[in-house]
């Protein structure tokens, strides 16, 4: 269930949000930044929800496959 909420906010940050975010996803940009500290935490489906955002997901392993490049490409040391 959804409820409308009227909030006020700085230009400059209007500004940006409009910018960076998009004028149709402050809603859900300014939901989902609040949820965490707002509501109970239940890491599991915290979890499955995360999995199931596929494009997440892809951001997730194409980064973390850039990880492991870079350190395949590292030197060795010895300690």
């Amino acid at each position: 269930m959804q409820k409308k909420l009227t909030i006020t906010v700085d230009a400059e940050v209007y500004d940006g949000l409009h910018s960076v975010v998009g004028r149709r996803r402050i809603s859900r940009f300014l939901n989902d930044l609040a949820r965490p500290h707002v509501v109970g935490h239940d890491l599991s489906a915290g979890y499955a929800a995360m999995a199931a955002d596929e494009a997440r997901e892809a951001d997730a392993s194409a980064w973390s496959e850039t990880l492991v490049n870079d350190v395949a490409d590292e030197p060795k040391r010895d300690h």
